[in-house]
């Protein structure tokens, strides 16, 4: 869909400037590709085993490792739940390395698609980690959680969040 729209766009810049001077237009041809290979390079994903994510509560661990997806065949989605081991963790914290926890994952690089027709799309893979029951272990949230989080049954979690998104 992003692609063909690029390249509607591209064949309108072009049909506008076929009036003009060549060299131009192919300067906006070339910059086109050149924009167009950096977002295929940018792959979204679904979150599949042994994919590393960052953890934003205060729970002590800092890096976790999916072991397992509980839903779904290809991976985990915002909003999902994954099973995973700890990579890293503060000295001090409540969960240590090695362990293995549940947790939610509040932001995702792939997209998702919102009711209103918007996308919601974060830059990486974060997660909040939570008991067998769903309730959060740490009791703050670090940066913006979306709303979407509701629909999953995760109320607790946006509690803990200063910023909606």
């Amino acid at each position: 869909m992003a692609a063909s729209l690029a390249s509607k766009w591209s064949r309108v810049g072009r049909s506008f400037l076929g009036g003009l001077d060549h060299k131009l237009s192919g300067f906006l041809s070339t910059s086109h590709e050149a924009c167009s290979n950096s977002f295929s390079q940018q792959r979204s994903t679904f979150i599949q085993m042994r994919t590393v994510l960052k953890v934003v509560d205060n729970s002590g661990a800092k890096k976790v490792m999916c072991i397992q997806a509980l839903k779904g065949k290809k991976g985990a989605r915002l909003g999902d739940t994954i099973v995973a081991s700890v990579k890293e963790a503060h000295p001090n914290g409540k969960v240590k390395k090695g362990k293995v926890v549940y947790g939610v994952v509040v932001r995702a690089a792939m997209q998702r698609g919102r009711c209103d027709g918007s996308e919601v799309k974060f830059d990486d893979n974060v997660v909040v980690l939570v008991d067998k029951q769903g309730q959060p272990i740490g009791t703050r949230v670090f940066g913006p959680i979306p709303h979407e989080l509701r629909k999953k049954k995760h109320v607790k979690i946006l509690t803990l969040a200063k910023h909606i998104a």
